[in-house]
């Protein structure tokens, strides 16, 4: 089949390789795929990298792979997401390599805008804004949540407008020999491995530039028992960063940990008093927090079935995260006394 290009010498200054992890992603990376073939930036080496997958996400690839020859497909038995892309970076052929999600997608201008930004030839890196994407009552509100700063905190490619220097980017784009100079993504990481690249990117001395035009479409968690889950992963992998880079770690990484010690103090004290009264005072300014948060956000939404999980959302992200980094520093903490009693 004729591809847009395909009769133009390649490129290698102006080829992009577009990397997408995906690891039982049949729903969504349909969508996807159309989204990046229909970028406006034609000079494309698109590697989808499947983790694995049980469903029929490959037979999915596979229809696009016959119908474009841009595309192309590997397999990760690894399954995670770190060696996943450090398959796409080893595979890339040019210059430059975005990341993109496999359920998400950008609109035409994405590839060509990031392109731009890059080739200023001050940035290591350049990212937009991630526009969660509801379809369920939950998942409209969760999205909400989460392009709210009580949610996400300064996490500015949530809700951030202007263009700004930032210390990590979602999806990022970079030049490939950057990426490779740095040795890639860390294969021993489980979550947050965007965000331990970017440091390391930052701490050799290049820069990230965070632009809000520069947009993804992200269909978030659309339940609040997932949403849980995910920030809870988030949490825990969150420790095994601040271990390889203790500097990297700053206030708002630690909040959700102090709300989570918090609430336990208030549990313990209504225990010894036997009285709700004592802890109930001691969780009334979250509280107060949370329905101000919600009232505000809640004005965003179309109907009051959508409003009413907007303060579950928050609740989840907020203890989901503070759980997963105590469960973390625990597993830690067993993990070295194990290695010491084999000494």
């Amino acid at each position: 089949m004729t591809v847009p290009g395909e009769d133009i010498e390649e490129d290698i200054e102006n080829l992009v390789s577009v990397v997408i992890p995906a690891r039982n992603e049949e729903h969504y990376i349909g969508a996807c795929l159309d989204s990046i073939r229909a970028q406006e930036h034609e000079l494309l080496q698109v590697i989808v990298v499947d983790g694995a997958s049980t469903d029929d996400t490959v037979a999915v690839v596979n229809k696009h792979t016959a119908e474009d020859n841009r595309v192309e497909l590997l397999r990760n038995p690894r399954r995670t997401i770190p060696v996943s892309m450090n398959m796409g970076l080893a595979h890339a052929r040019g210059r430059w390599l975005v990341r993109v999600d496999a359920h998400s997608v950008v609109p035409p201008t994405y590839v060509a805008m990031a392109l731009r930004r890059l080739q200023e030839g001050s940035w290591g890196g350049v990212g937009g804004r991630k526009d969660g994407v509801g379809v369920t009552s939950a998942g409209r509100a969760i999205a909400a949540a989460m392009g709210s700063r009580f949610g996400v905190g300064n996490s500015t490619y949530h809700h951030g407008t202007s263009p700004q220097e930032v210390d990590h980017i979602p999806f990022g784009a970079y030049p490939v020999a950057l990426l490779r100079s740095l040795h890639g993504w860390d294969e021993g990481l489980v979550a947050n491995e965007d965000y331990e690249l970017d440091y390391r990117l930052r701490q050799a001395g290049s820069r990230l530039l965070f632009d809000p035009q520069i947009a993804i479409r992200w269909h978030c968690r659309q339940s609040i028992g997932d949403l849980y889950r995910q920030y809870r992963r988030y949490g825990q992998g969150k420790v095994d960063v601040a271990l390889l880079h203790p500097a990297s770690l700053s206030v708002r990484h630690l909040v959700p940990p102090a709300l989570v010690a918090y609430v336990g103090v208030a549990a313990l004290a209504a225990a010894v008093k036997r009285s709700p009264v004592l802890p109930l005072g001691m969780l009334a300014p979250y509280g107060l927090a949370v329905g101000a948060a919600t009232a505000s956000v809640g004005r965003t939404l179309g109907s009051s079935r959508e409003r009413k999980w907007v303060a579950p959302a928050f609740v989840a992200m907020h203890v989901g995260w503070g759980l997963g980094f105590w469960t973390g520093l625990a597993q830690t903490a067993a993990r070295r006394v194990r290695g010491g009693q084999h000494r």
